[in-house]
């Protein structure tokens, strides 16, 4: 079986809290495969059964953040953008985080093997 991995992307250049980050990524890793349960159950369920592999990566702006958000949606690959609530750190609306997959790794890497990890 290919490898399945799950990518989150955090915003560094918000200089969040490292329970807020922490927060953020856990939305985004929730809300992405979520979506992909739906729309891909086969690749949900090989990812849950070959660990939930996941990889926390940075980036350091909001362009970035949508650069990366439109290469995933013209490849086809489910992600979810996160805006954070507003009830702590940040102003309501803020976007804070993206998950990407669970998908396949090689087609994940091709959009996000140039970022640094977290």
């Amino acid at each position: 079986m290919e490898e399945i991995k799950q990518i989150i992307v955090i915003r560094t250049d918000l200089k969040m809290g490292a329970g807020k980050k922490c927060a953020q990524a856990c939305h985004a890793s929730i809300s992405s495969s979520n979506r992909v349960r739906k729309e891909n159950t086969k690749i949900w369920k090989d990812w849950i059964n070959s660990g939930q592999k996941k990889v926390v990566l940075k980036i350091q702006s909001l362009e970035e953040l949508e650069d990366i958000f439109g290469k995933l949606k013209r490849n086809n690959i489910i992600c979810s953008i996160i805006n954070d609530a507003g009830l702590t750190q940040l102003e309501p609306g803020t976007t804070t985080a993206l998950g990407i997959g669970p998908d396949l790794s090689n087609k994940i890497d091709k959009i996000t093997g140039n970022l640094k990890l977290l």
